[in-house]
């Protein structure tokens, strides 16, 4: 009775559960998903066998024809499906990422600084901004010492802390003038839930005449201004992921 039923299973693989080691497996993987495919549409015995063949190993003597023929559409299908399924499933663990980070009330991700247009701009945005969400504004001017050198620290640092909001705004478009005139520039405000926590006027002054990133952040860390590093990146496109 046993060997009648070891001899159905054999029959039900057609010979093929022989193949042993990692190729062989492999080799049955491959026939099996080819044949189910297969066996779910009409297609003739003919085109069948040929994927039977296909999927089976060859003997030496066959190995350059085989190896000479062109991929089929079912085979090309099945070898990328896993690579766009992994595809898929980065694409949604970083979502729910992103929507935890959300619903723990971590505040949404920046990445930027922002250039503000106006004195109303300004309000509106420490207005609209999250709670837990620092704000660092910088007043500045164009030809002043040490501006520019802090516009472009506070766009690195921008990228670095996603979850604070980093702006600029030229004293001129403020709407305050003359609140910031020239020997105050540059100045670094900073907020949290709408209140001014850290004002630092002609800030240009706490650096050597150069002064990079990393300067203006252990300066901000010294007030415990800055958030802790977080990864996030909501401005990735996908074209971007697929590369990973």
């Amino acid at each position: 009775m046993e060997e009648a039923h070891g001899q159905s299973l054999e029959d039900d693989f057609e010979g093929q559960a022989t193949h042993t080691g990692p190729k062989g497996v492999i080799h049955d993987w491959r026939k099996f998903k080819l044949e189910s495919v297969d066996h779910t549409c009409t297609a003739p015995a003919g085109k069948r066998e040929m994927l039977r063949q296909m999927s089976s190993p060859q003997s030496s003597e066959m190995q350059p024809e085989r190896t000479g023929r062109k991929m089929s559409l079912h085979e090309y299908e099945l070898v990328h499906q896993e690579e766009e399924d992994e595809r898929c499933l980065r694409r949604y663990r970083r979502r729910c990422m992103l929507d935890m980070h959300q619903r723990l009330s971590f505040g949404p991700c920046h990445g930027l600084l922002y250039e503000l247009e106006s004195g109303e701009h300004f309000l509106e945005t420490l207005q609209q901004e999250h709670k837990v969400t620092p704000v660092l504004v910088h007043v500045y001017e164009d030809g002043i010492q040490g501006c520019a050198s802090l516009n472009h620290s506070l766009e690195q640092l921008a990228a670095e802390y996603p979850t604070a909001k980093f702006c600029k705004i030229r004293a001129s478009d403020s709407g305050a003038g003359d609140r910031f005139p020239p020997q105050v520039l540059p100045t670094l405000l900073v907020y949290r839930g709408g209140e001014l926590i850290g004002n630092f006027t002609s800030v240009a002054e706490q650096f050597a005449e150069e002064f990079f990133a990393g300067d203006v952040e252990s300066f901000l860390n010294e007030y415990g201004l800055l958030p802790e590093r977080e990864v996030c990146a909501p401005e990735q496109s996908e074209s971007e992921e697929d590369a990973e």
